[in-house]
C-alpha cells in the first residue's frame, strides 16, 4: 500500500509539507460508518495520493467520477449531471451504504476540499436516454452484476475466480468485520453485498502449471494422482502481494518440503490446495460476521478445475455448485437494463448448476487448513517485520 492508503487507514497524522496537518479518520470509524476500510485501490485513497503527489492537478479538480460514471455520462453526450449507482458508489470510500449518503467530509479529508459527485440512482432508475432513443440504466459494479445475473440467493457464497478472486453474498443486513477482510457494500437490487477480495486467483494455478511446464489439464491430472494433503507440502499463493490479508509486498511461500513431498504430483496438488484454502478462508470470513453461508458457487475461469471444486468443498465442508460458464456480469447488466426499460425486474430462470458434496473421508482437510494458516501466518509476520 502507498502512503495515501496507509494514512487514511491507520489513523495517523499526515503532513505533505504544503497543507496543514489532517487528523486521519481511523479504522473503527471507517468500519462503523462506511462498512469498509480503504486501501490504495479505493478512490478516496487515490484522492489523497493526488493531494500529496500532484498538488497542481488536485487544485484544478472540480468533480470526481469513477470510470463507470464517466462512461455513462459519455453515452448521454455529457448532457446533464453525471450519475452512478449504489454498488459502485459504495466502493469509493466517500459514499456510505449504511446512511445512503455521500460523505463530503471524507473527500475533504482526502483532498483538502470537497468536489462535485455523481447522483446515486436507485437500482431500477434510468440514467437517461441517448439521442437514438436508447434507455441507459444506472449500471453497477462487476461483482454486483454477477450475483444479479446468477440470481444468487441469501446463504449462497459466490466465488468468482478470475485473475483475482472475490467471494460475495447478497444480504439485507449490514455487517462489521473487525479484521477488515469483509466489506459491507451495496448490491444492484437495493440490498447489500458483503465482499471479500483477494489479488491472487486462477493465476496461481497457471503459475504452478508454468513452473511444472504443464498445461492446466496436465497439472490437474497430476494433482489427482497426489496424496489429498500433498504429503505435507503447503503453498501460500501470495504471488502478487495480497489484499486479504493486506500484504502488498508479500511473496508466495512453499513449506513442508521433504524428500517425500517434493514430487511433481504434490507440487500440483499444493497449488490447488493453496487457492482452495484462500477460498475457504474467505468463506470463513463471511461466516464470522454472522452470515449463514450454506452453499458455495464457483464462477470464472478457475471454476473449470475439477480438482479445485472438490478441494473447496472438502475444505469448507459445504456443497459446491458451478453453473455453465457464461458472462454472468453481462447477464446481470442485461437484467438491470431490462428493469430500467420496463420498470419490472425480469424473472429469468436461474442457470442449471452441477453440485458436488464434501468427500466422506476428509480428516486431512482440517490438517491442511491448520498447516496453511501456520504458513500464511509466518508470511504475515515476516511482512510486518
Amino acid at each position: 500500500m502507498d502512503l495515501a492508503g496507509v494514512l487514511l487507514l491507520r489513523g495517523r497524522v499526515a503532513d505533505d509539507g504544503t497543507q496543514r496537518n489532517h487528523h486521519e479518520y481511523g479504522q473503527d470509524n471507517w468500519l462503523r460508518e462506511l462498512g469498509m476500510v480503504p486501501t490504495a485501490a479505493h478512490p478516496v485513497s487515490k484522492l489523497r495520493w493526488l493531494s500529496l503527489h500532484a498538488a497542481d492537478a488536485a487544485a484544478k479538480a472540480q468533480r470526481v467520477m469513477i470510470p463507470h460514471d464517466w462512461l455513462t455520462w459519455g453515452l448521454l453526450e455529457r448532457k446533464g449531471e453525471p450519475v452512478t449507482d449504489r454498488s459502485d458508489a459504495s466502493g469509493t470510500g466517500y459514499w456510505s451504504p449504511i446512511s445512503g449518503e455521500y460523505r463530503h467530509d471524507l473527500i475533504e479529508l482526502a483532498l483538502g476540499r470537497t468536489l462535485k459527485v455523481p447522483e446515486v440512482l436507485g437500482a431500477a432508475e434510468r440514467a437517461g436516454v441517448t439521442k437514438m432513443g436508447v434507455v441507459v440504466a444506472a449500471g453497477c459494479g462487476d461483482n454486483a452484476a454477477a450475483v444479479l445475473g446468477l440470481g444468487a440467493r441469501p446463504g449462497e457464497a459466490v466465488v468468482s475466480i478470475g485473475t483475482s478472486m472475490t467471494v460475495s453474498m447478497v444480504t439485507e443486513t449490514h455487517v462489521v468485520d473487525g479484521t477488515f477482510h469483509v466489506a459491507d457494500m451495496a448490491n444492484a437490487s437495493g440490498g447489500q453485498l458483503t465482499l471479500v477480495a483477494t489479488l491472487n486467483g486462477a493465476r496461481t494455478l497457471t503459475a504452478m502449471a508454468a513452473m511444472l511446464r504443464l498445461s492446466l489439464d496436465e497439472m490437474e491430472q497430476l494433482s489427482d494422482a497426489a496424496s489429498p494433503d500433498a504429503d505435507g507440502l503447503c503453498f501460500v499463493p501470495y504471488l502478487d502481494g495480497e489484499r486479504k490479508p493486506l500484504l502488498p509486498e508479500a511473496q508466495g511461500a512453499l513449506t513442508g518440503m521433504t524428500r517425500r513431498s517434493m514430487t511433481p504430483e504434490n507440487l500440483a496438488r499444493a497449488g490447488v490446495l493453496g487457492l482452495a484454502c484462500a477460498v475457504a478462508d474467505a468463506v470463513d470470513d463471511l461466516a464470522r460476521t454472522g452470515l449463514a453461508v450454506e452453499t458455495v458457487t464457483l464462477i470464472g475461469g478457475g471454476s473449470k478445475s475439477r480438482s479445485l471444486r472438490q478441494a473447496v468443498s472438502d475444505l469448507t465442508g459445504r456443497a459446491v455448485g458451478w453453473p455453465k460458464p457464461r458472462e454472468y456480469a453481462a447477464i446481470g447488466a442485461a437484467k438491470q437494463a431490462a428493469w430500467a426499460l420496463t420498470g419490472e425486474i425480469p424473472q429469468w430462470n436461474r442457470p442449471d448448476y452441477k453440485v458436488i458434496q464434501p468427500s466422506e473421508s476428509r480428516e486431512w482437510a482440517h490438517v491442511v487448513r491448520a498447516r496453511y494458516a501456520a504458513a500464511a501466518g509466518k508470511v504475515f509476520g515476516a511482512e510486518l517485520r
